[in-house]
This record gives structure tokens, C-alpha cells and sequence, in this order.
């Protein structure tokens, strides 16, 4: 808060006043890591900036929470859902809804038999970005609401990712498929398979169906393998901008996966032990403990002044250790 938080009701985007941009779906996370806290401890220093910050990022998009990206809108939707549930404040139920009803016109079977578009004007590009979020968006608001709408959503939105962008033989999650070639994006990033996870995690809870954690199972033991600096066992660097922000959204998921009662415990061992490495890493090599500024990389502080996405992932990773020794997990 002390290095980020804008007065005008939003986070900048840098560290210390070096660019004070807004960016709309970074700002979703950086919320998030707030709710976390307020969570853990019941600080009301927490919860104070809720208000401020549904005012404020409507105010710098535009005077609406509607955005040509629809998974920009997932995100905030999520977050908005999320401080509902704590606050039992219709406004933030009804802003989400809002968002929902957007982002459900998304979705559209012309191109790739189905799945949500990526963004408003490119309806042929189906990611796992605007789906996997989409899905775990209408698990929670069935769970909130009981409209079986909701759940009929998720699970058809889920599916149509699974049967589209899930690689069977290994857990993978392709990034997307352009509807009009039928060519399918292979890179997998780690915030694809986090929230393919949490949809699944979500859905098993829901339906109780086992299929849905084997299938979480699989994608994390993948990305866990697969997507890492194999040298330190820590989730990879994927970069500056956007890409610094998919490690913590991983990790989110991924905590909720490790909690889930069925599962696998030869899973659930390395699962964990994989997380503590990535916590301790973030917090001994990452950053200098006088600055507290975290970069990419979860095994190198940063060169200089830090972006709100490297941040944001960082502190949710610091907040899922916290959420985790709270929770007791053996």
C-alpha cells in the first residue's frame, strides 16, 4: 500500500510513484492480495480501502467496470465477488452480476464449437484465460446465489476448455485456439493451469464428482514439473508486464487444490513441499528486506523500482504461506 496505492482509488502500476498507469486487470489482483490480508488478521486498515477502490477503478475505466477484454472482466468480477462474501454488500453482488451478464455474451459457437472469446472484437480467439476464470466466476456465484444457471455455465464452460485446450496425455493447458484456423497456441502459462485448477477444484466441490480432482491433480503435478526453474524447484520467471502477474494467480488455485480433502496423498506430500520451497525462495532470495519490492523472478530481488504484477504475485504467494500454516495443513 505504502509504494502503490493511488489516492484517486486505485493501484499504480509502479513501485514508488515510477508510473503511476492504470492497468485494469492488475489492479483485480492487487485487491485480492488485500483481501487475503484482511482474512488473516481482521485489520480493518484492510477492508477500509474496499469502497475506495470499487469507486475509484470504475472512475479510471472510463466511469464503468465494462471492458473490451473479457478477462479483464472475470478477474475484477472475481474480486468483486469475493468482497460480497465479506461484506454481504449488495453493491458488489450486483457489479458482479453486472459483469457476468457481459461476459457471458462472450461465449459463442461459431467459432471452435464453443468457449468464451478472448476479447469483445476478436470472437474467433478462444483462451484460457477468458475461460478457465469464467468458469470458477459461475461455480461461486451458483455457491453464492443456488441459481442453477450459474452451475449449468461452469460446467459447460469447463468442459468446452477441457475438450479444447487440456493435453490429455500430461495436464498441460494450450493458451488458446484461433476459431478460424483451428490453430491451437501450445505455451502453457502458469495462470492458465492455476485457474483450470481452481474451476475443477470449484466444480468437484459442487458435484462431488472425483473426475474433476484428477484432473486438477494432473494439471498441477504438470506445472509443477514442467513450468519451473529446474535448478531451484521454483515456478519459472515468465517475465516482465502481464506475465510477472501468473505465478500468484497459479499459486491461489493451487493452495485450494492442496487443501482439498480427496486428494491423493503421494500427490498432496509433493504438491506441498513443492509450495514451501516456492515461499521460502520468494521470501529469502526475491527481495531486500528493506525495500520489501519483489520483481519476477522468485529467485532474484529486483533492479530497482518493481511493477504491481511482479508484486502482486509475490505478495499472494506470501499470503497463501500465511493462509497455509493458519490452516494447519499436515
Amino acid at each position: 500500500m505504502t509504494q502503490f496505492w493511488n489516492e484517486q482509488g486505485y493501484f499504480n502500476y509502479g513501485s514508488n510513484g515510477t508510473d503511476n498507469g492504470f492497468q485494469y486487470w492488475p489492479n483485480a489482483h492487487a485487491m485480492d492480495v488485500l483481501i487475503d490480508a484482511f482474512i488473516r488478521s481482521n485489520d480493518t486498515r484492510f477492508n477500509s480501502y474496499f469502497d475506495k477502490w470499487f469507486t475509484g477503478i470504475k472512475s479510471k475505466n472510463g466511469n464503468t467496470y465494462y471492458n473490451v477484454f473479457y478477462d479483464d472482466m472475470e478477474w475484477n468480477a472475481l474480486t468483486f465477488l469475493r468482497m460480497y462474501d465479506l461484506t454481504k454488500q449488495e453493491k458488489y453482488l450486483t457489479a458482479t452480476k453486472d459483469l457476468w451478464n457481459d461476459i457471458i455474451k462472450g461465449w459463442n459457437e461459431q467459432f471452435a464449437q464453443g468457449g468464451i472469446a478472448w476479447r469483445k472484437d476478436m470472437l474467433y480467439s478462444k483462451n484460457a484465460c477468458s475461460n478457465g476464470p469464467a468458469a470458477i466466476l459461475a461455480a461461486r456465484l451458483y455457491n453464492t446465489t443456488k441459481d442453477e444457471a450459474y452451475k449449468t455455465w461452469a460446467i459447460k464452460i469447463y468442459e468446452w476448455e477441457k475438450n479444447t485446450l487440456y493435453e490429455w496425455a500430461t495436464g498441460g493447458i494450450y493458451d488458446n485456439i484461433n476459431g478460424e484456423s483451428g490453430a491451437i497456441n501450445k505455451v502453457v502459462l502458469t495462470y492458465n493451469t492455476g485457474t483450470f485448477i481452481g474451476a475443477a477444484v470449484e466444480l468437484h466441490k459442487i458435484t462431488g464428482d472425483a473426475a474433476y480432482l484428477n484432473d486438477a491433480q494432473k494439471c498441477a503435478n504438470y506445472t509443477i514439473t514442467k513450468c519451473i526453474d529446474s535448478g531451484n524447484n521454483v515456478l519459472r520467471d515468465e517475465g516482465t508486464g502481464d506475465n510477472a502477474l501468473f505465478k500468484g494467480i497459479f499459486i491461489r488455485y493451487y493452495l485450494m487444490l492442496i487443501q482439498e480433502p480427496g486428494l491423493n496423498e503421494d500427490y498432496k506430500k509433493k504438491f506441498i513441499n513443492f509450495f514451501n520451497n516456492n515461499a521460502t525462495n520468494v521470501w529469502t532470495k526475491a527481495t531486500f528486506k528493506n525495500s520489501l519490492l519483489f520483481g519476477p523472478s522468485w529467485i532474484a530481488p529486483p533492479a530497482g523500482e518493481a511493477q504491481l504484477t511482479a508484486q502482486s504475485s509475490a505478495c499472494m504467494m506470501i499470503e497463501a504461506k500465511a493462509a497455509f500454516e493458519k490452516a494447519g495443513i499436515q
